[in-house]
């Protein structure tokens, strides 16, 4: 088995705000950090390239309703960078791993951005184990739109196309010191892997209508980062999609809008049948 590229802990920089320190899982021998908290119904709930390391309002919002795990993908946050790591399946089959591991057997199943696409791919590839599917300002399918290049902005100007509500920024991002930067490459290089080029998978908008899971798309008000025409295409492949818009917000509403974006996600997942 390949070695996993793994950092010490204690070099690992911490966020300035909402940090808790994360249970840890070996799967396949990767060290894998997860968040849980709360009771019920189990929500997991996969990041986007960013906002890592941090038990977000968000997820205490739902957890105040649900059993919430949020797990880090490989390569982000405290779970190492694997040398394996080559595309979004192998992050599907790492999760498979990991919910056995767990002893999940379905699941309500959100994903935000990055993590929106991973989310998908997923219900695609094992549609008995998700029980609802939330796809949070989505990428991973053709729109014929393209949004700016993620690659292309720099540290600062991702913030300011991340958010609408610029106040808030700084709730969420970190101290920019070498340790930060060091860390931001680090992620920077497990989301080329990933989303470089292409920014999609041809393949997918086919094997959605595999999905049996009821989905909710969460659109931005204005989305500056994704085009929202992305979400739409989501909405019209998924065989039983609907969608809401959270006003006020950009590309990261999770952030900008917990209470509202928790909402609607909580409501959602209430209305799906036993």
């Amino acid at each position: 088995m390949s070695a996993v590229l793994e950092i010490p802990r204690e070099t690992i920089p911490r966020p300035r705000n909402h940090y808790t320190e994360p249970h840890f899982l070996t799967v396949e021998g990767l060290p894998t950090a997860y968040r849980r908290k709360g009771t019920g119904e189990t929500v997991v709930f996969l990041h986007g390239a960013g906002m890592t390391r941090m038990w977000l309002p968000v997820y205490d919002l739902l957890a105040q309703r649900f059993d919430v795990i949020a797990p880090e993908h490989p390569g982000f946050g405290e779970t190492p960078l694997p040398p394996w790591l080559r595309g979004i399946d192998d992050v599907v089959l790492h999760y498979h791993e990991m919910f056995r591991l767990l002893g999940l057997s379905r699941v309500h199943l959100v994903g935000f951005s990055l993590g929106g696409w991973i989310a998908a791919e997923f219900a695609a590839f094992y549609p008995d184990l998700v029980k609802s599917l939330t796809l949070i300002t989505p990428i991973g399918v053709r729109a014929g739109v393209s949004g700016p290049d993620l690659f292309e902005l720099g540290p600062e100007r991702i913030w300011t196309h991340l958010f609408n509500q610029h106040d808030k920024i700084a709730e969420f991002a970190s101290e920019p010191n070498l340790d930060e930067i060091s860390f931001g490459y680090g992620e920077a290089i497990a989301i080329a892997r990933l989303a470089w080029t292409p920014r999609y998978n041809i393949q997918l908008p086919r094997r959605l209508n595999r999905v049996k899971a009821p989905a909710l798309i969460v659109r931005a008000a204005d989305d500056r980062l994704i085009p929202d025409a992305i979400a739409l295409q989501y909405e019209k492949l998924l065989p039983d999609a609907r969608s809401v818009v959270i006003p006020r917000t950009g590309h990261a509403l999770i952030a900008e809008e917990p209470a509202a974006t928790a909402a609607a996600i909580g409501d959602f997942i209430g209305s799906v049948r036993p």
